[in-house]
């Protein structure tokens, strides 16, 4: 039987529909908002909320909060790529068991040479476990501290150890949070209720066990990844093996076991790559009618995938995105990222188009413009990750 092809409009349309970013597809929880993305990225606080806000209709920074931090419903976690998500409850164990494990034993490795050259434990292994079962002890005693606190509490955590000389980010690193972002990988910990303003990462660590009550057990590696690849292809397909080698931060091996493991089928893409869907998603997706989206730096849309050239022009990407990969602010119309918004100093959502998307295109942006500017109610946000357009077309 012949591979079914799915067109590069067919894909812009599954994005469109199944990211909640086509207005009449929006949904109306951050619940929700998340459950279509299988993750939010989180490195930066406010793509949480912008995230939430584009893919929902009424949905407040206070039900954000609500559910990050009452109901518990959405969990911070750093996992793929070393970088940090926002998961739904219910694929922490997934998460625990494949990613954030993989992840865990990086970090484990190099703390444990750092403490060992820099001569503060001759076996550093034993070193690491008693300085985390100390946090654990702290925290179980205190319920939640900032990293600051914890170091202040710990002698052990003060001070710096010096990270590989010859590399660009090499030198000096303080103690205190490596040990904390290595109990947090391995789920230990959790960043707990925010000390700042929903704008900023101000987090106060605290027990998984007091954060969650119950803490479910995490799949094993295999059963991990499947579970991970499997909503990736229900969120993101068709994708390539390059496409979740990238997202995961894994293996082609552990790629390909998921794959097998999901049943996941193989599809033709237009340019002549191999794709894959879940089996029970092989029926093409209906026409879309153009749409507008204006989203936030990292989102996870713009970050979905390795190969971006169906929803990106190669000549944007040195205006979009920086020098490592990170996605800025993104504007998106019919499926496609034509540009990029800042604000003015009043908070106002300013478009910044690379090229000309017609006048139904430009007036369904300018919607869009209006509707972020009405939700930000005049905070203005900044980033680490700004793109080269974001940096020129920034407003005095």
């Amino acid at each position: 039987m012949a591979k079914r092809r799915v067109t590069q409009v067919e894909r812009r349309a599954r994005l469109g529909r199944r990211h909640a970013l086509a207005a009449q597809h929006r949904v109306g929880t951050p619940e929700a908002a998340t459950a279509a993305m299988t993750v939010l990225h989180a490195t930066e606080a406010p793509s949480v909320y912008l995230s939430v806000a584009a893919r929902t209709e009424g949905v407040t920074v206070a039900d954000v909060d609500r559910a990050l931090y009452d109901d518990r419903s959405l969990v911070k976690q750093l996992a793929m790529r070393r970088t940090l998500f926002v998961f739904p409850r219910d694929l922490l164990p997934g998460a625990w068991g494949a990613p954030s494990a993989r992840v865990a034993d990086v970090e484990r490795r190099k703390l444990v040479r750092n403490v060992v050259d820099d001569g503060r434990a001759a076996d550093g292994q034993a070193w690491l476990d008693q300085v985390g079962e100390e946090v654990e002890r702290l925290l179980a005693a205190e319920g939640a501290l900032s990293a600051r606190q914890v170091r202040e509490a710990l002698p052990a955590l003060d001070g710096k150890v010096t990270v590989s000389a010859t590399s660009p980010w090499g030198g000096p690193v303080p103690l205190a949070p490596r040990v904390l972002t290595l109990l947090g990988a391995s789920g230990r910990i959790t960043r707990g209720r925010n000390a700042g303003h929903w704008r900023v990462n101000r987090p106060a660590w605290t027990l998984m066990s007091s954060w969650l009550g119950a803490v479910p057990d995490p799949l094993s590696a295999r059963e991990g990844y499947a579970e991970l690849v499997g909503r990736w292809l229900r969120t993101f397909g068709p994708g390539t093996e390059a496409d979740l080698v990238w997202w995961l931060g894994s293996t082609k091996t552990a790629v390909r076991l998921a794959l097998a493991d999901v049943d996941a089928v193989e599809v033709g893409l237009e340019g002549g790559s191999t794709g894959w869907l879940l089996p029970d998603d092989l029926e093409p997706e209906p026409e879309l009618a153009p749409w507008a989206a204006l989203l936030p730096t990292l989102d996870p849309t713009t970050m979905g995938w390795r190969d971006r050239d169906f929803y990106l022009d190669p000549s944007h990407t040195a205006y979009l995105f920086d020098s490592n990969g990170n996605g800025g602010t993104t504007i998106w119309w019919d499926g496609r990222i034509v540009g990029c918004w800042v604000q003015d100093p009043g908070g106002v959502v300013v478009p910044v188009l690379r090229e000309d998307i017609g006048a139904e295109g430009a007036a369904a942006v300018a919607v869009e413009a209006e509707r972020l500017t009405a939700w930000l109610g005049g905070e203005v946000i900044g980033s680490v990750y700004a793109s080269a357009q974001m940096k020129q077309a920034r407003l005095p």
